[in-house]
């Protein structure tokens, strides 16, 4: 987000059809993150959960939405109030807003930020459901959502982007994300997981994705959805910050795929799509908070750091016994606070601000500013999720039951199944027995099971 959100001088620029324009761009951009986040996560789980995946995902779009209008936006971004939390009695229902009322300091209207804002609500808690595939009631699923995003999400972007938040104000760089967004997710996926156990069958069973064009097609979608992501977290494209951020989320992303790619190669002997693909993703996370503050170079450097360690980050739940089913952990985790940490070594102090990393003469200041943001939104957001789940799970509970997950949780909770194969010739058919070893007998015709 843009290093500050400041009163209005009496010089305000006026509204900005351009900006406008481009903001409303970027909105529509960062929401088809979601759907594209339920394509990518709906191919790597078995075909039995592919339904449920994505539910979890679009789910999302409707409870964060509705969350959003009533209170959120007030919560995020109202009235400062002890450098925690927001409160703005004209967000509430965003009834208070006059249809060209400017956000602070910028030439875009409110409900642009706002809706603009909304969408990272939206997609934040999807990226959760990640880690819980195949395990967790649908019902119990949108609870946590709520609950979630009301004493996680709300109160840790106004810490980081709100005018007053504690984080703000301490000069910790967070462009598009990295903490409020990944780590935030990350850290809940991980406390969740904590709580409510592993899947039927781990580390024993092959759980194989069952569809890697879906999970590459959701991947694409990603990609293509964060350039309004980062980009548009300018709130403009005046000065060439966000034409910045545009290239450098292009370069780490392809930079990490490498990066990837060449750590699976060499430990494992194949190029993978699945690496690929989540290679992309890891890159994306990692230059969400440092691309406007760093150069081309650092952008390629970020990328990097970020494939190889994130692809060595994944393996880390069969050594410590955690079911993170689809990597949440490993990739927005881990990916989240090295993009926000390696600020602190690669900043220039020539992009959004003029603060500078450790390989630009800057010293650890920085960095140190980083490693604060990066371990209290960890450590909040971690123990406070794990707590909700806790309460769920003792309450209405958190889990199918265990022969409801081996049948297939699409069938229990939404009665239907991704792929319908009764009209291909499956199933039960007529077909001509063959006779057993050694019996003369003439073979007969009889039904028997395809």
């Amino acid at each position: 987000m843009p290093p500050g959100i400041t009163t209005l001088a009496a010089d305000a620029p006026e509204l900005s059809a351009a900006n406008t324009g481009f903001m409303l761009i970027c909105s529509a951009l960062v929401m088809l993150m979601t759907p594209g986040l339920a394509f990518f996560y709906g191919g790597m789980v078995r075909v039995k959960s592919t339904l449920n995946m994505l539910m979890m995902s679009f789910i999302s779009l409707g409870i964060v939405t509705v969350l959003w209008v009533l209170y959120g936006f007030s919560l995020a971004f109202g009235t400062d109030a002890g450098s925690v939390i927001g409160w703005s009695s004209d967000f509430v229902g965003l009834s208070g807003i006059g249809v060209t009322e400017l956000w602070d300091g910028y030439t875009i209207p409110v409900y642009v930020f706002a809706v603009f804002q909304l969408m990272f609500a939206i997609l934040t808690p999807a990226l959760i459901s990640g880690a819980l595939a195949d395990r967790v009631k649908f019902t119990s699923w949108a609870l946590f959502i709520t609950l979630w995003v009301t004493v996680v999400y709300f109160p840790v972007a106004h810490w980081v982007w709100g005018a007053g938040g504690w984080l703000f104000e301490l000069g910790v760089i967070d462009f598009a994300g990295g903490t409020a967004v990944h780590i935030n997710a990350g850290a809940a996926a991980l406390g969740v997981i904590l709580v409510i156990g592993k899947r039927v069958g781990f580390k024993k069973d092959p759980m194989r994705p069952h569809s890697l064009p879906l999970v590459m097609l959701g991947a694409a979608l990603l990609w293509f959805g964060w350039f309004g992501f980062n980009a548009g977290s300018w709130l403009g494209n005046d000065d060439g910050v966000g034409a910045v951020m545009f290239v450098n989320t292009q370069v780490a992303t392809g930079a990490a795929v490498l990066g990837w790619l060449a750590y699976e190669k060499i430990r494992h002997g194949s190029f993978t799509t699945l690496g690929a693909a989540s290679g992309a993703v890891a890159g994306l996370v990692a230059i969400t908070p440092a691309g406007g503050a760093v150069s081309p170079l650092g952008a390629i450097a970020i990328g990097v750091i970020a494939g190889v360690l994130c692809a060595m980050a994944v393996g880390l739940k069969y050594k410590f016994g955690y079911d993170d089913s689809l990597d949440v952990v490993g990739v927005h985790l881990v990916g989240g606070v090295l993009g926000s940490l390696l600020i602190g070594f690669f900043a220039t102090g020539g992009v959004q601000s003029d603060a500078k990393g450790l390989f630009y003469g800057g010293g650890l200041d920085q960095l140190g500013k980083q490693a604060v943001g990066v371990f209290a939104v960890l450590a909040y957001s971690l123990v406070v999720s794990a707590v909700l789940a806790f309460l769920l799970d003792k309450t209405i509970g958190m889990r199918v039951s265990e022969d409801e997950e081996v049948s297939g949780i699409d069938q229990v909770e939404h009665a239907e199944t991704a792929y319908d194969f009764s009209g291909t010739g499956g199933g039960t058919v007529a077909r001509t027995a063959q006779p057993a070893p050694g019996n003369p007998a003439a073979p007969t015709n009889k039904k028997v099971d395809a």
